[in-house]
């Protein structure tokens, strides 16, 4: 059985939409990648975490804990994309591509892959800035309120 040769572009698009899900790790790995199969968990939780504050509102402590898994997850697989989309055509082929030459055309970049990488960024800043600015706030709102307690 051949092996197709994997694309950077792809994978890097694959990290960059499916990346919580692990879109991009069985595309390049295949299906019985147990790593794969774990980063459906922390998003699924930090949408929970979503639909706690949709449903009890802003000051529920869980999903304080919980949004920020969300936003640390999109931020991993954007890191993921940007690292893939930074890497070289010989380091791609002799990673993801063996049998290939070190120069083989599916480890290129393109002018996809450059606005994969250009979104990975900014989507993955966002993400991890507003997860951490919520976790903190929420943190830090949290302990005032528990100050304010113990000084009345």
């Amino acid at each position: 059985m051949s092996r197709l040769p994997k694309n950077k572009t792809l994978a890097v698009w694959l990290a960059l939409i499916g990346g919580v899900l692990g879109l991009h790790r069985f595309y390049l790995r295949g299906l019985g990648d147990w790593i794969g199969w774990l980063h459906p968990f922390p998003a699924a939780l930090g949408w929970y975490g979503v639909e706690r504050v949709l449903t009890y509102g802003q000051d529920d402590k869980l999903s304080w804990v919980l949004i920020p898994l969300l936003g640390m997850t999109i931020a991993a697989s954007c890191l993921t994309a940007i690292v893939y989309a930074l890497m070289d055509r010989e380091k791609w082929n002799r990673q993801f591509n063996p049998a290939l030459p070190a120069d083989a055309l599916p480890g290129s970049t393109n002018w996809l892959t450059i606005a994969a990488l250009v979104f990975a960024l900014l989507l993955g800043t966002v993400a991890l800035m507003g997860s951490l600015a919520f976790g903190f706030q929420r943190y830090f709102e949290y302990q005032v309120e528990e100050a304010r307690k113990i000084s009345q």
